[in-house]
């Protein structure tokens, strides 16, 4: 058995990268243009679009019909179930549809532990405050969250030296807890008095619509600073 040498085991950075090459920021390419291809690309594409979408909107239309607790929550665990299978017989990439359907799984369970049907969005509703302080966190330590991923894709180690770049990752980063904040701010009071079916609504308009604009605002940022280096401004 040979033995692994120091520098073949994957470094910390490249793993970072290639965690950031998967995310939906993952087709951000700093120069280029953007496309309407590229930007169906960074929401998972068609099939992203189907999986993400089609459970919320089972929700909404299994709880406008029957007004009920268990079928509201349950179809759309089944509709999770569906595009696992399919993902198994077809032979691909099977962790995106198992993570969408863990994640249906704990909301569903939450909202039959507790009895309350409005329990079910609590799971997205944490999600968007945890990425919302993150997100201000990191441009408060001066490590806007979206510079450090872009740093990364564009293998950009000494961005944070870049003036420019700092300061448009810090201005891309607080567009993207504007997201979050925005989804807390409609969402949050739709929870709190009970209005489960303008709460899903807006989940779902809140959701792959809003995230596909708001990334693409970023996207138009990060080219104003890190495609400087393909006119020749700064060193590639």
């Amino acid at each position: 058995m040979t033995e692994e040498r120091p520098d073949e085991r994957p470094s910390t950075t490249a793993a970072f990268g290639a965690a950031a090459q998967r995310s939906g920021l993952g087709t951000v390419r700093p120069g280029e243009t953007p496309t309407a291809g590229a930007l169906l690309a960074a929401v998972g594409g068609v099939r992203g679009l189907v999986e993400s979408i089609l459970p919320g909107l089972a929700f909404l239309v299994a709880y406008t019909v029957t007004g009920e607790l268990l079928p509201s929550v349950l179809i759309p665990l089944g509709v999770g179930v569906v595009f696992v299978v399919v993902r198994l017989v077809q032979r691909s990439a099977v962790i995106p549809a198992v993570a969408g359907l863990l994640g249906i799984g704990v909301s569903a369970a939450l909202a039959l532990l507790t009895g309350d049907v409005n329990d079910n969005f609590v799971p997205g509703l944490l999600t968007n405050i945890a990425f919302l302080l993150v997100a201000i966190i990191s441009v408060v330590a001066r490590r806007p969250m979206i510079g450090i991923i872009v740093g990364l894709l564009a293998q950009d180690p000494h961005w944070r030296a870049d003036a420019a770049k700092l300061r448009v990752a810090s201005v891309a980063t607080w567009v993207w807890a504007g997201l979050f904040a925005a989804r807390l701010a409609v969402q949050g009071p739709l929870y709190l008095a009970g209005a489960t079916s303008a709460l899903a609504a807006t989940k779902l308009l809140m959701g792959v619509p809003l995230y596909a604009g708001v990334l693409w605002v970023i996207w138009l940022l990060i080219r104003s600073a890190w495609g400087r280096g393909a006119a020749g401004s700064t060193p590639a």
